[in-house]
């Protein structure tokens, strides 16, 4: 069942270690399986025949050739749908071994655990019954292992790539240079320290476009964006980030500006540069764009262990931006967007209560690959109208929160008004980002269920167990296909912020130029 395709291509060292995991979890159900029988059967276990095991090896190796032919073929036509021409010959031949291998380390790992409990029981044996002793063991071998995982291995490793992050996050990327702007964190007068920005924070306010670059795009007048940004050094909590950050906006203009974004950064305090430049390319230049870092791990960690932080810093961002501005006399206003990608969706979301605060409090809101715990995407989905699908839900006839899949496509519903503040989520049906969640292990979703979209292969079906792990094997790996396809989202945001922002003057040709310039971005 490994074998079975999913949202992304595989390639054969992932196939093996999603079948080595598989594996181990359907010989774990199998040994249960025998147990129980063994206890209705009351009888002990027995050593398995040689007949027994010519039976299994001559069933199991054409059923494993039939399922490696037919994972080849699925992964084929996945590679084809998304456009991914890498394919490794010698990864696919070292799969069955990195399964193999996996596998017999599972197995050696349980029966060490086993071994223990076994140990365990035989020493309580000696001051309580046997009975006792076996609940006693079964509790306390449960509870080493489970502080052995989380506190170990997984906080173990999480602060050990927190460490390593944070050196990273030291340096700076080739070729950014401190901006001379005072338009920019880090640049003359800024009250933000270049040094306290963190590497991401370093390459968003170097980078961007300036008045001249947007003036050629559009063949209008433009200004020069504002760019603002607080590092994790730039304060000790969230917080004094946001309050130094909102204070370098004063500082910088940014309130004065026409147009002004509250953007939710993703793992690391990336910003996609795309993002953020169609903003500013179809506001002429006449905008605002204030970030803040709450991680050093990169984005699919982040997803997996920062959510807590994500939300604070969405939410502490949003307040500390909203109460200098909602303060201010109404004709001097800047008109109010915010934004988020992945995790940073989830951030962005946070400082709303549902569609009436967000159509209250913005003018507008782009969200791209968002993941199933943010809360007013679950609850915009769950409650979409009957018929719609999960991939691109519609949600009050669309009056206030749209979906789609391609912003350059028409957003449905179709011809349903859009007046006052546009909120979009686009979504891609083979971004892993959107669909994973625990629930996948023990329930089918709507969206295997229904229609697959435009890059998901209609084969794909849901397996207890087996759909969880693969779509969880898919998350590294969610940027790494051509973009319009898995977490890359990319020049779609020109079409996105086109239909959000509506600016006047922006026709088709100057959409598929700003594709152009977003597409030579990453």
């Amino acid at each position: 069942m490994s074998f079975t395709p999913s949202l992304l291509p595989r390639g054969g060292i992932l196939q093996g270690v999603i079948t080595g995991i598989l594996a181990s979890i359907g010989y774990g159900l199998g040994v249960v399986a025998a147990w129980t029988w063994r206890a209705f059967a009351d009888r002990e276990p027995r050593t398995a025949q040689r007949r027994s095991w010519t039976v299994f090896i001559v069933l199991a190796l054409p059923v494993f050739g039939v399922a490696f032919g037919l994972g080849q073929y699925w992964q084929y036509r996945i590679r084809r749908l998304l456009d991914v021409t890498e394919y490794s010959v010698l990864e696919t031949v070292l799969m069955p071994p990195t399964a193999l291998l996996l596998f017999v380390l599972l197995l050696l790992a349980a029966r060490g655990v086993r071994w223990s409990y076994r140990r365990l029981v035989d020493r309580l044996r000696r001051w309580i019954g046997r009975r006792a002793a076996r609940a006693v063991g079964g509790i306390l071998v449960a509870a080493g292992c489970f502080l052995v995982v989380s506190g170990l291995l997984v906080n173990g490793l999480v602060a050990a790539a927190n460490q390593a992050f944070s050196l990273r996050d030291r340096q700076t990327e080739r070729g950014v240079s401190r901006p001379m702007s005072a338009l920019r964190s880090g640049g003359p007068g800024s009250v933000v320290p270049w040094d306290t920005l963190g590497m991401k924070g370093r390459t968003f306010t170097a980078g961007g476009p300036t008045a001249a670059r947007i003036s050629a795009l559009t063949g209008h007048r433009a200004s020069d964006p504002v760019r603002i940004y607080a590092g994790l050094k730039t304060a000790g909590d969230t917080e004094s980030r946001a309050a130094r950050a909102v204070a370098d906006l004063r500082r910088a203009g940014g309130f004065r500006r026409k147009n002004l974004l509250v953007m939710t950064t993703t793992g690391s305090g990336w910003v996609d540069p795309a993002a953020v430049d169609s903003f500013e390319y179809l506001t002429g230049g006449d905008c605002a764009t204030v970030a803040l870092q709450y991680s050093y791990l990169p984005s699919w960690m982040s997803y997996l262990v920062d959510q807590s932080k994500a939300r604070e810093a969405g939410r502490e961002l949003f307040d500390a931006t909203y109460d200098v501005w909602s303060k201010l006399p109404l004709d001097a206003r800047p008109r109010l967007y915010v934004a988020g990608e992945s995790l940073g969706s989830f951030g962005g979301e946070t400082a709303f209560s549902g569609e009436y605060d967000l159509r209250n409090r913005v003018s507008g809101a782009v969200f791209a690959g968002p993941p199933q715990f943010n809360t007013l995407f679950r609850r915009f989905t769950d409650q979409r109208a009957p018929g719609s699908p999960e991939i691109e839900p519609v949600y009050k006839d669309g009056r206030t929160v749209r979906f789609v899949n391609n912003a350059g496509t028409a957003i449905p519903p179709a011809g349903a008004p859009w007046n006052g503040t546009r909120v979009l989520y686009m979504i891609h049906p083979s971004d892993p980002i959107v669909w994973w969640g625990p629930q996948l292990a023990y329930e089918e979703p709507d969206w295997i269920g229904e229609t697959p979209g435009h890059d998901v292969l209609e084969s794909m079906f849901w397996v207890p167990f087996v759909t969880f792990w693969q779509v969880t094997a898919d998350l590294p790996f969610a940027t790494d296909v051509p973009a319009g396809h898995g977490h890359r989202y990319g020049a779609e945001f020109a079409d996105a912020w086109n239909a959000v922002l509506r600016p006047a003057g922006v026709d088709d040709a100057d959409l598929v130029r700003l594709r152009r310039i977003l597409a030579r971005t990453r």
